[in-house]
């Protein structure tokens, strides 16, 4: 009895500990917090950029790694240092790891010098080093259901896996992506999924991320072993690498057209980290070159682009259009449509203050702020399609990179919500245009003329007939230049960056972002992370070329706070798995530990309070020429870099009349 009532007491404290903990990471990240986060210490120790950090699972542990070729545990809640060691490499160390289920006692090390090293903290030695790369090793990722095993990526485009329960103490190849897009692919970046350690997430060279089931990778392999007639091949015959299903990629849909554009300036389009969200549902990429994206997993959706339908049937008034969905089509029905018609839901009073608001804004050029502001009303009346056709209306203004595709998507849906949305059917075959989609920006164009046939010779039709029919004069002439390429969006430029066939299926197969994220600068460095914030993901948060990191709420994808987090570059954001607590590192040979500050603390001067000017700041530096961007980081200030252009500053073509210039 005194047993049963002893395992009963044990039972309870388990349940009140547990429930207590998940109060605690329920609510250890909030709005008042994230105002009030400030610098709370510095961790000296380094003596070369800290390029990674990892937090044990219960938090009460740091380890950093270095140019110095060293990692350091601290205790960062006492603000210490516990241990210090040489891992052995004789290059920069990238990527650091606790092996779970160890105690905390076994750290995995990658770095520059292609090599792997695992650590056991207690004595301070190196217990194995592979050397099984030929590239510098990018990323680590560990699995809490694979106690003994983890991966690699690794610039040679390999993903390994490694077994410490092997005798030969070996790795072996998981994925060769060099078979799939040629000799120069690179592995920049790899996690695993923290519900189901089955799925393995791979940021690389160019646009797409790729999610991976490990589970039917081994499987195929075992049964390609174990087949009569698995040594005995054909001259036809070709083995696949990964098993049908096995893969599935993601791409923000306006990319893979943007490519060629961004070869020629030579921006470079990479995915510097990846990493999923606490519920395993989402994946948040940082793009070098580009914003950073999330990817819901569950309700997936094809890129616009990659479904629009071949031909608008205006038969019947109705055409057919691609809405959020994979695979989805809806009807959208023009007959009985009038110029003025009822925009949605009329909208509750404080929400229409916010629509005002947002027009003002809009009307005095601020084009962020009505963004923001209309993106916050979206999220309280996502069925209104007014909102919608206006915040696309201001990211065209805007113009900074993948606003014309996310007013591309803003337009499909108002038209969803309200098929007689005479602006969002304009707005959509400029967006069409600007995107590069040349033909299907005619169709559109045409069906809007003979859907709303009192605009049809309007200044703005005719302004945006004149742009098209140039386009396509121009696209003609350089036709010859095109034959044999396959679609722009999959093209391959070169024999050693061929792409075989079964990526191409990979890709046309991509699903689309659901958020994008904008206002920081990637393109300096190559390991550059974003990361959730928060146990539910409340905040989304990324470093910065301009020494920065910023912080931005999911849901309404607005900056809410932006921080200067070192002299030169912000790489690593690392948050505390339970606490409202940040690691952060860069250029700079410290770590820096941020937390919210008591309200009797003024904050720090570590504050950006001119967040607009920052993002704007950085959205030039993307696009500004590479030589200019190295030529800023040594200390000269180039004044061809504050271009208006490039920051989107420049005013829309005023001919374009009532049809677009207003928001309603």
């Amino acid at each position: 009895a005194v047993f049963v009532l002893l395992c009963q007491c044990s039972v309870c404290l388990s349940l009140q500990e547990r429930g207590a903990l998940g109060f605690e990471r329920h609510y250890h990240v909030t709005d008042p917090f994230i105002r009030r986060l400030g610098l709370e210490a510095e961790l000296q120790g380094h003596s070369g950029c800290v390029n990674c950090l990892e937090w044990n699972e219960k938090g009460d542990l740091l380890a950093s790694g270095s140019d110095d070729q060293h990692t350091i545990v601290w205790d960062p809640l006492h603000h210490k240092k516990l241990l210090s060691m040489h891992t052995g490499h004789t290059a920069n160390i990238f990527s650091v790891k606790f092996l779970p289920h160890s105690g905390d006692r076994v750290l995995i090390t990658g770095a520059a010098d292609s090599k792997v090293h695992v650590h056991d903290l207690t004595v301070k030695e190196t217990v194995h080093m592979f050397g099984d790369h030929t590239n510098r090793v990018k990323r680590i990722a560990t699995a809490p259901m694979w106690p003994n095993t983890f991966w690699s990526a690794a610039e040679d485009g390999l993903i390994r896996q490694y077994d410490l329960r092997e005798s030969s103490k070996r790795s072996e190849v998981l994925i060769d992506l060099t078979e799939y897009c040629g000799q120069l692919v690179e592995a920049k970046c790899l996690t695993v999924n923290p519900q189901d350690n089955n799925y393995l997430a791979v940021g690389a060279s160019g646009p797409f991320v790729r999610l991976y089931d490990i589970r039917m990778i081994h499987n195929h392999r075992k049964s390609m072993k174990q087949s009569p007639s698995a040594g005995v091949h054909t001259f036809c015959d070709r083995q696949k690498p990964l098993p049908d299903g096995a893969a599935q990629y993601y791409v923000a849909g306006h990319l893979p057209v943007k490519l060629p554009d961004y070869n020629n300036r030579l921006r470079v389009l990479v995915a510097t980290y990846v990493t999923f969200s606490p519920d395993g549902t989402e994946l948040l990429v940082n793009m070098g070159g580009e914003q950073v994206y999330l990817f819901d997993l569950t309700y997936k959706q094809r890129p616009y682009t990659f479904l629009l339908p071949k031909k608008c049937h205006t038969s019947g008034g109705k055409c057919d259009a691609v809405t959020k969905g994979v695979n989805s089509r809806v009807e959208f029905s023009f007959s009985g449509c009038r110029r003025r018609v009822k925009q949605g839901v009329e909208l509750p009073p404080y929400l229409e203050r916010i629509k005002q608001q947002a027009n003002e804004a809009f009307a005095c050029q601020l084009w962020t702020q009505a963004i923001q502001l209309y993106s916050k009303a979206v999220q309280k009346a996502p069925n209104n399609a007014m909102l919608y056709g206006n915040r696309a209306a201001a990211y065209m203004k805007r113009k900074w990179d993948g606003d014309h595709y996310d007013a591309l998507r803003d337009c499909l849906k108002a038209i969803s919500l309200n098929p007689c949305h005479l602006k969002a059917h304009f707005r959509l075959a400029r967006c069409l245009f600007e995107l590069k989609y040349v033909a299907e920006a005619l169709e559109c164009l045409d069906d809007f003329k003979g859907k709303f046939p009192e605009q049809a010779h309007s200044s703005a039709c005719d302004a945006l007939d004149r742009d098209i029919n140039a386009a396509l004069f121009s696209k003609s002439d350089n036709a010859e230049d095109k034959k044999g390429g396959g679609p722009i969006r999959l093209r391959a430029t070169g024999r050693k960056d061929s792409i075989s066939e079964d990526e191409m299926v990979l890709r046309e197969r991509s699903y689309d972002y659901k958020f994008r994220y904008c206002g920081h600068c990637n393109t300096t460095t190559d390991i550059k992370e974003a990361n959730f914030f928060g146990s539910n993901a409340q905040y989304i948060v990324s470093g910065s070329d301009d020494g920065s990191f910023f912080i931005w709420e999911k849901e309404t994808t607005n900056l809410v706070r932006v921080l200067q987090g070192d002299e030169s570059i912000v790489n690593c954001l690392q948050p505390h798995p339970s606490y409202c607590f940040l690691a952060t590192s860069g250029i700079d040979p410290v770590v820096r530990l941020w937390n919210p500050r008591p309200e009797s603390e003024t904050l720090n001067g570590r504050v950006v309070l001119d967040m607009e000017g920052a993002s704007q700041a950085n959205q030039r530096r993307m696009n500004a020429d590479p030589l200019e961007v190295m030529l800023l980081n040594m200390g000269y200030r180039i004044t061809g870099l504050s271009s208006a252009g490039a920051a989107g500053s420049d005013d829309e073509d005023s001919s374009e009349g009532q049809v677009q210039c207003r928001p309603s």
